[in-house]
């Protein structure tokens, strides 16, 4: 039981990414409105919108991405916790997915274009090993 909630930890740390990440990006668009005050036009429609704030729209971006991908991690992490199955195994992968993660919304944030796609690679290849494992523990669990 107690190592199955340990997958709730990496689960907060990426929440508290996806939080960081929203400030970071609040603080960015607040910082571009001081420094450029926008006019009516410059959000007349969503094309003029995303104009006016593109030279802020890589923590957007990286928003908009903390929410495609990892949809997946908060899908399994239920389904570990309802079946029990959020062994050592899981966890460890679970903490790895985080940190490339967090490096990734890093990398994208900086502009580090190569690294941002390895650690995409990485970070998604983490994801799909947490599914595979759950698969074969599932399969294994249902004998």
């Amino acid at each position: 039981m107690m190592m199955t909630r340990a997958i709730l930890w990496p689960t907060f740390a990426l929440v508290a990414l996806i939080f960081v990440v929203s400030i970071t990006l609040l603080r960015a668009r607040v910082g571009h409105m001081r420094r450029q005050p926008p006019t009516a036009r410059d959000f007349a429609d969503g094309e003029a919108s995303r104009a006016y704030f593109r030279s802020v729209e890589r923590p957007a971006a990286n928003l908009t991405n903390l929410f495609e991908l990892p949809v997946l991690y908060f899908s399994l992490v239920p389904l570990l916790l309802m079946t029990g199955l959020a062994g050592l195994a899981q966890v460890t992968l679970a903490w790895i997915y985080v940190a490339l993660r967090a490096g990734h919304s890093i990398a994208h944030i900086a502009g580090r274009v190569r690294l941002r796609f390895a650690l995409f690679l990485a970070s998604t290849g983490m994801l799909a090993a947490m599914w595979i494992g759950f698969a074969i523990d599932i399969g294994f669990s249902a004998r």
